[in-house]
C-alpha cells in the first residue's frame, strides 16, 4: 500500500523524536535546502535533499525488486525515468541478487551502463564492440564447486522450513542460492525467514534477506564491493573518493551496506517495512514506493541539472 507524505513525515518525526534530544525547530522545509548528508539515524524527505548536491550527481546505483518494481511489474514511468536518465549521461546501474540470466536480459535491453548480479557475484556490461562481458568474482572452479554444496543447502532448508522454495529462478543462479520467502510462496513468518538465515549461516554462507528471497553464497563479496570494483574497472573510478557524487536507492534489509556507504542513499516509501532491522537507514526516503520512488529520484535530479544549464538566449 502506498502511504501518503503525511503518514510517512508523522513517523519519521516521532521516530526522530525518541532517538534524539529535543533541537529549535527549524525554519520549514523546501526543496534543496538540506545539508549534503542527512541525519543518519532517521531519513529526511527527498524534497529536503539540496539541488546543489544532486546538480553533482553523475551516476546511480539501485536496486531492482521492490525498488525499480512496483507489486512484481516494471512500471512504464520507471523505465522511461531510466531512459531519461541515460540520455542526460547519467551513468545508472542496478545491483540485484537475481540471477546470471536476469543480468543479461538487463545489460542487453535495458538502458543502463551495466549490471551487478547475484549480490556481487558478477558484473555485467556490454562494451563497446556490442559484446557481453561479464566479471566474476570466483573462477569458474570454485563457482562450480560451490554450486554444489548451495545445493545441499537449498535442499536442507525445504525439509527444515515448511513452505519455503527455492526461487523459480534458481536453476540459473551461477554463484548463490535463493529461497523465496514472500514471491511466489505465502509471506513466511519471521522466524522462518530468520530459520534460513541461520542454516545458510552455519554452513559457512553469508545470507541476506531482500524483500522476496534469503540470499546465500559463499564468499565475502557484496553489493558494495562489487560496485566499488565495478566502478574502478568500468568508469575509472574511485568510488570511495566520488561517492558523494553517486546515489543509491534500494528497499531492503540487503541494502544495509550501501545505504550506509553513499552520502545520498535514499530509500523508497516501502523500506519502511524493514528500517527497524537495518543498522544505518537510508539517508532520504520517497514519498512512493517502488518504481514510483525510483521515478521520484531521477525527477529531482534532472530537475536540478536542468536548473543548472544557461537560460536560452533569445
Amino acid at each position: 500500500m502506498q502511504r501518503p507524505l503525511e503518514w510517512v513525515e508523522d513517523t519519521l518525526y516521532c521516530t526522530r523524536s525518541m532517538l534524539a534530544p529535543p533541537t529549535t525547530p527549524a525554519a520549514p522545509d523546501s526543496p534543496g535546502t538540506a545539508p549534503l548528508v542527512a541525519d543518519r539515524r532517521v531519513p529526511l524527505a527527498l524534497h529536503q535533499l539540496s539541488d546543489d548536491a544532486l546538480r553533482n550527481i553523475t551516476g546511480i546505483f539501485t536496486d531492482v525488486d521492490g525498488t525499480l518494481t512496483t507489486k512484481g511489474k516494471l512500471p512504464a514511468h520507471t523505465y522511461s525515468a531510466l531512459e531519461r536518465l541515460h540520455r542526460a549521461g547519467i551513468k545508472v546501474v542496478p545491483v540485484t541478487g537475481r540471477s546470471i540470466a536476469w543480468c543479461e536480459v538487463i545489460a542487453r535491453l535495458w538502458p543502463v551502463d551495466a549490471v551487478i548480479g547475484e549480490n556481487g557475484a558478477f558484473a555485467m556490461r556490454v562494451d563497446s564492440r556490442g559484446h557481453l562481458a561479464t566479471d566474476f568474482v570466483d573462477d569458474a572452479q570454485t563457482r562450480a564447486r560451490n554450486l554444489e554444496r548451495i545445493r545441499e543447502v537449498g535442499a536442507e532448508i525445504r525439509r527444515a522450513v515448511p513452505g519455503s522454495a527455492l526461487a523459480t529462478d534458481q536453476a540459473w543462479h551461477a554463484a548463490d542460492l535463493a529461497v523465496d520467502h514472500a514471491e511466489q510462496v505465502p509471506p513466511l513468518p519471521q522466524h522462518a525467514v530468520r530459520h534460513i538465515v541461520d542454516i545458510m549461516r552455519t554452513h559457512g554462507m553469508h545470507a541476506t534477506v531482500s524483500s522476496i528471497h534469503v540470499n546465500g553464497w559463499f564468499g565475502k563479496h557484496d553489493k558494495l564491493s562489487a560496485s566499488v570494483s565495478l566502478a574502478r574497472r568500468a568508469f575509472g573510478l574511485d568510488l570511495h573518493a566520488e561517492r558523494e557524487r553517486w546515489v543509491f536507492v534500494g528497499d531492503s534489509a540487503n541494502d544495509a551496506a550501501m545505504f550506509e556507504f553513499f552520502p545520498l542513499s535514499v530509500g523508497v516509501a516501502n523500506v519502511l517495512d524493514v528500517i527497524d532491522t537495518l543498522p544505518v537507514p537510508p539517508a532520504y526516503l520517497t514519498e512512493a514506493e517502488g518504481g514510483g520512488g525510483f521515478a521520484e529520484v531521477a525527477e529531482r535530479i534532472l530537475e536540478a541539472r536542468s536548473l543548472a544549464l544557461p537560460a536560452p538566449r533569445d
